[in-house]
């Protein structure tokens, strides 16, 4: 029979293969405020920094931008969900 590349020979199950998608991760969730996604949201991130250049409602202790920090209540939601 002819190998095949990308098949697992062993016949087992192709989420028994390892991958950055399946792995169990040590370290923060995409979603919290030190992962890929939500360090975005923060002061500092790139979509966070603009509520920051705008300001009023939208600076991080703005009546928006408060709402996206890791204590308010958008940004606590993201944290808590990505910690579990």
């Amino acid at each position: 029979m002819a190998e095949r590349s990308g098949v697992n020979q062993r016949g087992g199950m192709s989420s028994d293969i390892k991958t950055p998608a399946n792995s169990t991760a040590s370290g923060p969730g995409v979603l919290s405020s030190e992962g890929a996604i939500g360090k975005q949201f923060t002061e500092k991130g790139s979509i966070g920094s603009i509520g920051q250049a705008v300001g009023g409602p939208f600076d991080k202790e703005g009546a928006i931008g408060k709402q996206f920090t890791k204590d308010g209540s958008i940004g606590g939601t993201m944290e808590n969900a990505s910690n579990k």
